[in-house]
């Protein structure tokens, strides 16, 4: 994986750069795995409930297999993909029974890796097994928390976690934000890291790519005038004039927990986050 910085051209090329993934393959995207994505920019009957969300490249999504519960039948990794719906990579698997699916790729995956989910299968990158069956200190990603519901946790580019053990039919899950948190160990675990790990390393350069994005402009709360935010008012660089800051609707913002207290799966976490 490289990262390729731009030379400096133009004001837009100053100061971009991109991630160039060794293991890409180039090949255009599987039709049959291909779905609508109809565009909301943030809209809820025509109101907007999200800010700064809008326009965009126009794209398909990629329908992801991320129960993979293809039990016993082994696939071979046709192509490593990029997918703009998310920052991982994704592979395309074809399977031994002919059918094709698009699965999160991990770091180390490659074309023409041999891949398979099964309740006791090797302990190799790529492959899919239950927590009860994965050694200790194993790296693992795309972690079912509800048994059988597929892959919820630990998705995203470069993120993993690591099995610290299993006692009494739960697994002590160690997060990369530092949480421990008791997972069924029924449920079903990849092995490896989620692939793209230098995906933060993106300097966008210029605004046109974050509408690209879909990702429209955001202004500061203090450059407005008091009726349109709490931070508004004053004369030149004011400050917010407040205690702590505040979100538009005057509610805090900043260090406040949101986690309702009374929450079903609070029981399920050992060890908070680290701040």
């Amino acid at each position: 994986m490289a990262i390729k910085v731009y030379k400096r051209n133009t004001a837009g090329r100053r100061n971009m750069s991109i991630v160039k993934p060794d293991n890409l393959t180039d090949k255009k995207p599987e039709k049959s795995l291909l779905a609508k994505k109809s565009k909301k920019s943030g809209r809820s009957h025509g109101k907007i409930s999200v800010r700064h969300m809008g326009g965009g490249h126009k794209q398909k999504y990629r329908v992801i297999d991320f129960k993979q519960n293809k039990l016993g039948i082994s696939g071979k990794i046709e192509a490593i993909e990029k997918d703009p719906n998310r920052s991982a990579l994704i592979a395309l698997v074809y399977y031994k029974d002919g059918e094709k699916r698009y699965v999160i790729a991990t770091e180390n995956m490659k074309k023409g890796q041999e891949i398979i989910t099964d309740e006791k299968a090797p302990l190799k990158e790529g492959n899919r097994l239950k927590l009860k069956n994965i050694l200790p200190g194993t790296v693992i990603s795309n972690i079912e928390i509800v048994q059988g519901k597929g892959g919820q946790m630990v998705r995203s580019a470069g993120s993993e976690a690591t099995l610290m053990g299993v006692d009494n039919k739960m697994a002590q899950i160690k997060l990369s934000s530092g949480e421990i948190r008791l997972i069924n160990c029924q449920c079903y675990a990849t092995i490896g890291k989620v692939s793209n790990f230098e995906h933060n390393a993106i300097r966008i350069g210029k605004a046109g790519k974050s509408r690209w994005l879909g990702r429209r402009p955001v202004v500061r709360g203090s450059a407005m005038n008091p009726v349109d935010h709490p931070h508004g008012g004053g004369e030149g660089r004011q400050g917010i004039g407040l205690k702590y800051p505040k979100t538009p609707w005057g509610k805090p913002a900043l260090g406040k927990k949101t986690r309702r207290s009374k929450k079903h799966s609070s029981k399920y976490i050992i060890k908070r986050r680290t701040k």
